[in-house]
């Protein structure tokens, strides 16, 4: 476990991949699901081993068998969910302290959102090492290292 932990605390991009869906690996999705089991491998008849109870939570795919994902929490909790219980949407959860989200891509410009540890927002756009995230109806942006769930230096539009 303690490698897992390591990836998921780093969110550095390893060499990416095209696994059998056609979709890269590893990326990030989130949970479609109010409730969703953790398995130990591909297949129900695995034993559960985890319970998420968030919709929205972030994930990193990092295996694909036919309709299951291996997954990986920023916890670096890592198991199999089935592809109905997973959503494409990005989504991050904000880790550390509380962190005050700006109106601008720029770190100095005004504060509008202030959120506590382990509120997840919709992932909107990053580019220059931070990104918009948009928390109950209001966005703002943050560091690229105040939340998890997307790669250190990723662009997305």
């Amino acid at each position: 476990m303690a490698a897992g932990a390591a990836i998921a605390q780093t969110t550095e991009r390893p060499s990416a991949t095209t696994g059998p869906s056609g979709q890269p690996l590893p990326r990030f999705i989130s949970l479609d699901a109010n409730e969703a089991n953790l398995r130990a491998g591909p297949n129900k008849r695995f034993p559960i081993l985890w319970v998420y109870k968030r919709s929205g939570w972030p994930f990193l795919v990092t295996g694909e068998n036919g309709v299951w994902r291996r997954v990986r929490d920023k916890d670096g909790i890592e198991g199999w969910m089935h592809v109905g219980l997973l959503s494409s949407q990005r989504t991050a959860v904000v880790t550390g302290d509380w962190r005050l989200l700006t109106a601008k891509s720029a770190p100095n410009s005004r504060q509008v959102v202030r959120a506590e540890p382990g509120v997840v927002g919709r992932l909107d756009r990053c580019r220059g090492g931070r990104c918009r995230l948009t928390i109950d109806g209001r966005s703002g942006w943050l560091g690229q290292e105040e939340f998890w769930g997307a790669f250190r230096d990723e662009e997305l539009d």
